[in-house]
């Protein structure tokens, strides 16, 4: 499996209102963190979360996060070439 484009090496942190959102996987869209369907020549699929109350949250932008869509910690791990 190929590994996703790291859109940034940080967390996208973004005020969110209650809704139903779909997470950027494969690292391309232009409406980073969220998925604008660029992901349709890829082998990834974005990934769809709901919020229940309007609330500040932080997106996973490096795409390796084992919490998707939120950030794990993981971008710290990343090599300066990643």
């Amino acid at each position: 499996m190929a590994e996703a484009h790291i859109a940034q090496k940080s967390p996208y942190a973004v005020e969110l209102a209650p809704g139903d959102y779909r997470w950027c996987r494969c690292g391309g869209s232009k409406t980073q963190p969220f998925c604008d369907g660029s992901h349709k020549t890829t082998e990834f699929t974005p990934v769809a979360f709901t919020i229940s109350k309007a609330e500040k949250v932080w997106l996973c932008g490096c795409k390796r996060t084992r919490n998707r869509p939120f950030c794990d910690g993981t971008h710290r791990t990343l090599s300066e070439r990643s």
